[in-house]
């Protein structure tokens, strides 16, 4: 192929790209998504900057200067960029699908997939927080030239960031349980990478421990210095990274195009024990088997587990979030964030198939209940997470049931008002991140459920003690719960009056 023929296919392959989203049926009801998604990069490039400019005071004046101090702990922006990468970054195979068709070259729609994936904007994303550290740090020492140097290098390691993500994602969409690797293999890097103390000085057997953080240390400073070893070490990790990317979404393409995926003989579980519930018993047998099943409802399911997994055992093991305001905001947060996952989307994988539902109408009412005994009963997950702090006595019995009810008599029924709404399909196995469902008023209940417990719990502690604020939300909580037999029935009655409507989006975004 020679070049002009690749620079036009490229230009081509591009501008596809951008029209991608366009294209997608959805795309009128995203636009107010995506003004709530611009207000959220710039609430989170505000907040980067304001910290760029507090890590250099912060670390000014003390034994190594303010960008070595940073530089040094780059492991952590690279632990913090690897884990949110799984909601902004997918692999390239679904996209190179459709050119599978014209006479063009594999490896070319390869190399054109990945070189856009290490120049998307994204890899720049924090350079919120390295520019104004940097204009504050670098000049007075590397002049101008060394900032540029240095931002250089910083957007260099994240590209390598990218593509290592990118190839344990290829494995983590095959199984599940890749996740645990990288983690395990960050956790490390971090732990005796940055933490000094003699235990870990036995284990490595060093006299002076930290080699992480000086080998970023001194890789940062020759790209200050424009000092060319800097370059030749990022690329020599990139390059092995873009051919073994290369190679594995290869075969990616390969499965899913010949189908020639792996497909285990799986024990259907009757779960003949739900039976006795009847209609109920039936849809909650949906609800877990979708749960298992389903790649977009398992992917949220595990996310969820994920996501409470960590901040109980970061809040129970250190003294990060020892304060009143990140001690209600956790304890909230594991109870409300599964379920503001899953809920958000209420009815929405029904609408792959709405028509059979709604043959005879009152299955919805059954269905409605059944998905709020599945989350009610799911609340148990996060109750013996809970139980960590609690053991740690940095929460009380009192304070963790209150919260636990509360989510299930309020944020519940508030999150189960969308099922009147929401009127766009989930497709089962597609990824979430191209799903393309998210709608205004999905964020804004996501918000409010999410923080809407914590400000309610504030405001009780303001008016009397915590034990009485814990008291209040635990029976207010108790009321909710008690009533649901009254709003699933007023959420049903006001589905079924707009159900046409309803039938006819689930329909159009199919």
């Amino acid at each position: 192929m020679n070049f002009q023929r690749a620079r036009l296919l490229y230009r081509l392959i591009s501008h596809n790209q951008r029209l991608q989203e366009r294209r997608h049926p959805m795309f009128e009801k995203n636009m107010a998504m995506k003004v709530f998604g611009y207000i959220f990069v710039a609430f989170w490039a505000l907040y980067f900057i304001t910290f760029g400019v507090s890590f250099f005071y912060i670390f000014d004046g003390g034994p190594l200067e303010a960008f070595d101090m940073v530089d040094g702990g780059l492991i952590i922006f690279l632990t913090l960029d690897f884990l949110t990468r799984f909601g902004m970054q997918e692999t390239p195979a679904q996209d190179i699908k459709p050119y599978k068709l014209l006479p063009i070259p594999q490896n070319f729609l390869l190399n054109v997939f990945l070189v856009r994936m290490g120049l998307r904007a994204y890899n720049l994303f924090w350079f919120f927080f390295f520019v104004p550290f940097g204009i504050l740090a670098i000049p007075q020492f590397y002049g101008l030239w060394g900032l540029v140097g240095y931002l250089l290098g910083i957007w260099l390691v994240f590209v390598l960031n990218s593509y290592w993500y990118l190839l344990w994602r290829t494995f983590i969409n095959r199984n599940m349980l890749a996740f645990i690797p990288p983690v395990l293999l960050y956790a490390a890097g971090i732990y005796f990478g940055l933490v000094d103390d003699e235990y870990t000085r036995q284990i490595l057997g060093a006299n002076h421990l930290q080699p992480l953080f000086y080998g970023c240390l001194y890789l940062m400073r020759w790209f200050a210095q424009w000092d060319i070893r800097g370059v030749l070490t990022v690329f020599a990790a990139i390059l092995p990274l873009f051919f073994a990317n290369r190679y594995f979404q290869g075969k990616s393409i390969y499965f899913e195009i010949s189908k020639a995926e792996v497909v285990k003989n799986v024990k259907s579980n009757q779960m003949t024990w739900l039976d006795k519930f009847g209609e109920i018993g039936e849809y909650l047998k949906l609800e877990i088997k979708s749960t298992q099943r389903n790649a977009a409802i398992r992917k949220q399911f595990v996310t969820g587990v994920i996501c409470m997994t960590l901040f109980c055992s970061i809040f129970a093991f250190t003294d990060i979030y020892d304060n009143d305001f990140m001690r209600i905001y956790i304890c909230t947060y594991c109870f409300a964030c599964l379920g503001v996952m899953t809920l958000t989307m209420v009815m929405c994988p029904e609408g792959n198939y709405i028509d059979g539902l709604m043959a005879r109408k009152e299955s919805v009412l059954s269905l409605l209940k059944a998905k709020y005994y599945f989350n009610f009963i799911m609340l148990l997950v996060p109750l013996l997470f809970s139980l960590m702090p609690v053991f740690k006595g940095k929460l009380t019995v009192v304070d963790v049931l209150g919260c636990m009810f509360f989510t299930s008599g309020v944020v519940f029924p508030f999150l189960f008002q969308l099922a009147v709404y929401n009127d766009n399909t989930v497709h089962l196995n597609a990824k979430l991140t191209k799903s393309g469902t998210s709608t205004k008023a999905q964020m804004i209940f996501s918000l409010a459920g999410l923080f809407v417990p914590m400000i309610v719990m504030y405001t009780l502690m303001a008016c009397f003690t915590e034990d009485i604020a814990a008291w209040c939300m635990f029976i207010i909580g108790v009321v909710g719960t008690a009533l649901h037999p009254w709003w699933l029935r007023n959420v049903y009655n006001r589905f079924m009056a707009r159900r046409y409507k309803n039938m006819d989006g689930f329909r159009n975004s199919r």
